[in-house]
């Protein structure tokens, strides 16, 4: 009972029955509206049909009077199927017909009513009550008329259409029932299904997938986002088991180095001169330290979304050439040449402040590594551009050092990721990291490419308004 009683309360069950009530309701108003129809169209035939009786009985009268009409009235009567027929004196005594125990106060009124007769005798063994409509004629000499049609052949109809609808309603419940069961107790062993995976994602089975059936229906669709769902937090698990270890590996040297410089300093110190050098380099060090929290913080806060509070609206031009101008200057005093291109008016969505940090990031990125390898004598130059392409803002650095690997440029926007050509130089791996997290608070992307020689980094992100029409 307990299967069943699940079954029962499935979502799936109750629209079932809810819809074969709507069904139901709706058989038993047509069906309704058909036998009433037919009910009418067959009462209405009833009274054409002895409306033209009495008028060619009326015929009859004229012509032969009472004489001519009890001979009409006794060879209809004999007829199979003859309608019903009686004509009395004024006092209520028979003189044809096919009708027996009318009460004379019936024949006092002209008119139509609804009666109930017998047959006259030799017509039925056992004479039996029947129901008939009639309609009451008085003729000249104060005779009584009385014309009708049997009820018994609407009674049967009446009959046949209660039957097909009781069946009716009988099937549609039966089937109805049937599909509903059918229905739910399907949806019920994929809800089933899906709740064991999940049971098993929960338990640590972090590869389990809900399973898709292929027919595209709204279980399918709901599996498909948490399969996504899924894929997202695996990606974010295995980056923060990916940051645990680079952080264990890549901060154990420099707090290794804090430490034993301060140790030295206690150990071999022997003026305050020596004793300020050595807090001084324990400062330095310690700031590199915070720098890279910081930068830790910063990328777990755009990859959560926590930064969404910062979005807003700005001109992402006056921050690229903002940018660009600040770090001319360290562009020459590293022999480089720093060449911007923004074009005017590229809005967009998101954090000024973090967009200024990514360009920086990559600009500072292309003069620490963008240099090349058989200088000519002549300064490597940095190309800094930015423009509007259909729906797009697009923000290049692009410089004419070594570039990086094919196979890792997808590897290189890893959080504590160092190329070989990288370890001689002072970081930890994080400002590509940075760019990309902030790419995606803007809703965009970022796209790492060798530029042949050289590399180009690449912005990639919606502008906030649809780009007017050229006129």
């Amino acid at each position: 009972m307990g299967g069943l009683g699940r079954l029962f309360r499935t979502t799936a069950f109750k629209l079932s029955l809810f819809y074969l009530a709507i069904f139901a309701v709706t058989i038993f108003l047509t069906l309704g509206y058909v036998a009433w129809n037919a009910q009418r169209l067959v009462n209405a035939q009833v009274i054409d049909a002895i409306e033209a009786e009495i008028t060619g009985l009326a015929e009859q009268f004229e012509r032969g009077g009472v004489r001519q009409l009890v001979r009409t009235i006794n060879r209809r009567s004999r007829t199979p199927g003859a309608s019903l027929y009686l004509i009395t004196t004024r006092g209520g005594a028979s003189i044809a017909g096919n009708v027996e125990n009318i009460s004379p106060r019936l024949l006092e009124t002209p008119g139509q009513r609804r009666i109930e007769y017998q047959q006259a005798a030799g017509e039925e063994v056992e004479p039996r009550v029947h129901r008939a409509v009639v309609r009451v004629y008085h003729l000249p000499g104060g005779f009584r008329l009385l014309v009708g049609r049997d009820l018994e052949e609407n009674e049967r109809l009446r009959e046949v259409i209660r039957r097909a609808f009781g069946w009716s309603v009988l099937l549609v419940g039966l089937f109805g029932g049937l599909g509903a069961w059918v229905v739910s107790k399907r949806m019920l062993k994929r809800v089933d299904d899906m709740t064991q995976t999940t049971r098993g994602i929960m338990a640590g089975d972090l590869g389990g997938r809900l399973a898709v059936a292929g027919t595209r229906d709204e279980l399918d669709r709901l599996a498909e986002s948490l399969n996504a769902m899924l894929d997202r937090i695996g990606e974010l698990l295995t980056g923060m088991r990916q940051v645990s270890d680079n952080i264990a590996h890549d901060l154990k040297t420099p707090l290794t180095r804090l430490r034993n410089r301060a140790d030295e300093a206690l150990r071999t110190a022997r003026s305050p001169d020596e004793l300020r050098a050595a807090l001084e380099a324990t400062i330095e060090e310690s700031d590199n330290l915070i720098r890279v929290f910081n930068a830790l913080l910063m990328i777990a806060r755009l990859e959560a979304g926590a930064a969404a509070d910062m979005v807003v609206g700005y001109d992402a031009a006056e921050v690229v050439g903002g940018v660009a101008e600040l770090y001319e200057a360290a562009a020459e005093e590293a022999g480089m040449r720093l060449v911007a291109d923004v074009s005017p008016d590229l809005p967009v969505k998101g954090s000024r402040e973090l967009l200024g940090q990514a360009v920086a990031n990559l600009i500072d990125n292309a003069i620490k590594y963008g240099r090349r390898k058989d200088g000519n004598g002549e300064p490597d130059t940095i190309a800094v551009s930015a423009r509007r392409e259909g729906e797009r803002v697009l923000i290049d650095v692009t410089d004419h050092g070594p570039g990086i690997p094919e196979a890792d440029l997808e590897r290189a926007q890893e959080r504590f990721v160092r190329l070989e050509s990288a370890r001689t130089r002072p970081g930890f791996g994080l400002g590509l990291s940075l760019v990309a997290g902030v790419a995606r608070l803007h809703d965009g992307s970022l796209l790492l490419e060798n530029a042949g020689p050289g590399l180009k980094a690449t912005l990639d992100l919606p502008l906030s308004s649809p780009a007017p029409s050229p006129m």
